[in-house]
């Protein structure tokens, strides 16, 4: 039985050889007995057949590259009001939470005795400046000397000094708000006793306001004084449009990121400061450019290439790329207007098969 197997596999293996060494010279006459169309695998007859896609025509397009960044709202102003002076308080003149103006009397020192002090100095003057003049008439009539009038002239000016001290005085116990704006909350009492380390109150003006971001320090160059951005706040669908009024100096060496101010009117004051911020900026603006979708770009080994719609053919081009965006890349090489871009089937487009365009979207 063993001997009969081994028989017929070296009977199967010498036909199989054999076939293999008179294939060649049978296949002219099995071509002609079945037909050459017979002899065509799956995979070549699929080649022959036509692959449908969807062609984009290449025109002159603009770009921009768009840069997002994460800001705060600051207040155009804001202040922590204290005295300049230490003493007791004895007024209180605002409302919390309310709006003040420049210059508003906000709270008061006890100053009783400097205004003493004031009061008795204006008393000097007017003596001295009595005396002063009974001198000058003696002096016209050389009845005195030029020292003496000197002295009582001096006296004079020493007094004046002496009373603008005592305003001056008087003055730093007396809080007004150095800007309009909105006052905060009161932290002390009339009577507390205060000095110019304590809080009185904070003063803040949000009309208008600031937005403080960063962005990459690559585009440090292409933003100037002026330049608009746009931002949004969470829970409000409306889009604000503000420009850049400062700009840091400095790249942080950390984050190689550059610190922007941009200025909103907020003219009703309805945004609020310390909330964060959307910021949107249009940077690198590009006209007339050759722009393709991203996605028909093929990326390779040796680089990255597109397929073109060439007289009813799918053709390969090598491409260089320039400008980046969510949707959009910039072609600086390899592709000019009027070119037909392949978009759909980039898996299945080889070089030279044959296309028909389902339809053309044109650039707009």
């Amino acid at each position: 039985m063993n001997k009969r197997i081994k028989t017929t596999v070296t009977i199967v293996i010498i036909l199989f050889i054999a076939g293999i060494i008179l294939y060649p010279k049978l296949k002219p006459f099995i071509a002609k007995q079945f037909g050459q169309k017979s002899l065509q695998t799956p995979m070549l007859r699929q080649g022959m057949q036509k692959l449908n896609a969807t062609g984009y025509l290449i025109s002159p397009s603009n770009m921009s590259e768009f840069v997002k960044s994460t800001g705060t709202l600051k207040p155009d102003e804001e202040v922590d009001l204290s005295f300049e002076t230490s003493g007791k308080i004895v007024g209180i003149n605002f409302t919390e939470g309310t709006r003040v103006k420049k210059g508003d009397l906000l709270a008061k020192i006890n100053d009783q005795p400097l205004q003493a002090q004031l009061e008795k100095l204006k008393a000097e003057l007017k003596m001295a400046e009595a005396k002063e003049y009974r001198q000058r008439s003696l002096l016209s009539k050389d009845a005195i000397s030029q020292e003496s009038y000197d002295q009582i002239v001096t006296d004079v000016e020493t007094l004046n000094a002496d009373i603008n001290l005592i305003k001056a005085q008087i003055a730093m116990t007396e809080l007004r708000a150095p800007f309009d704006g909105m006052i905060g909350l009161r932290y002390l009492s009339e009577g507390s006793f205060t000095n110019p380390t304590i809080k009185i109150a904070r003063l803040i003006k949000t009309n208008p306001v600031k937005i403080e971001f960063s962005i990459p320090g690559k585009y440090a160059s292409e933003v100037r004084i002026g330049y608009p951005i746009k931002f949004s706040i969470d829970g409000i669908s409306q889009v604000f449009d503000a420009s850049v009024y400062a700009i840091d100096p400095k790249i942080d060496i950390n984050t190689r990121s550059i610190v922007l101010r941009a200025l909103y009117p907020n003219r009703n004051e309805e945004l609020k400061s310390g909330v964060s911020a959307g910021i949107t900026l249009e940077l690198s603006k590009i006209s007339n450019a050759v722009a393709i979708p991203t996605e028909a770009l093929v990326a390779e080994m040796e680089g990255e290439k597109v397929f073109i719609y060439r007289h009813g053919k799918a053709q390969s081009v090598k491409v260089k790329i320039g400008l980046r965006t969510a949707s959009k890349l910039q072609i600086t090489a390899g592709l000019n207007f009027g070119d037909t871009l392949l978009t759909t089937g980039i898996l299945q487009l080889r070089q030279n098969i044959p296309v028909v365009l389902d339809s053309v979207i044109v650039n707009k």
